[in-house]
């Protein structure tokens, strides 16, 4: 699974890269300041994790347990999760993906405490 989490978290860099690009240039004048803000959100939150993925790359080679995998899928299904349904959000204006959002935050809440768990176990 090594390569498997730097080529998820390269592309979800890269990814990232572009939708911030296109959140400063493209949709600066077309969205509310408050949703651009939104917009921003989930790019940040995406290239964070992303880095992230880069280094369940790296722990999955160091301590090769369950959890690393388990926590990359996390961080993976958190990315999608919050970081989407902020990019739909502040483009389309439907509200209710607020309620979405959160899911894809603890899926990333808990991607960090089994990795932190299962390193330490490993240790």
């Amino acid at each position: 699974m090594t390569s498997t989490w730097f080529v998820i978290g390269a592309l979800f860099a890269g990814i990232g890269v572009v939708l911030g690009a296109f959140g400063a240039h493209g949709l600066r004048d077309k969205l509310s300041v408050e949703m651009l803000v939104v917009f921003e959100t989930g790019v940040r939150y995406q290239l964070l994790h992303a880095i992230t993925l880069l280094m369940v790359s790296w722990a999955s080679s160091r301590w090769p347990v369950p959890g690393v995998n388990w926590a990359g899928w996390l961080f993976v299904a958190g990315i999608l999760i919050f970081s989407g349904s902020l990019y739909v959000l502040a483009i389309s204006g439907i509200r209710w993906l607020g309620a979405v959002t959160p899911l894809g935050g603890l899926c990333l809440i808990l991607g960090w405490g089994i990795l932190a768990v299962s390193v330490f176990r490993a240790s």
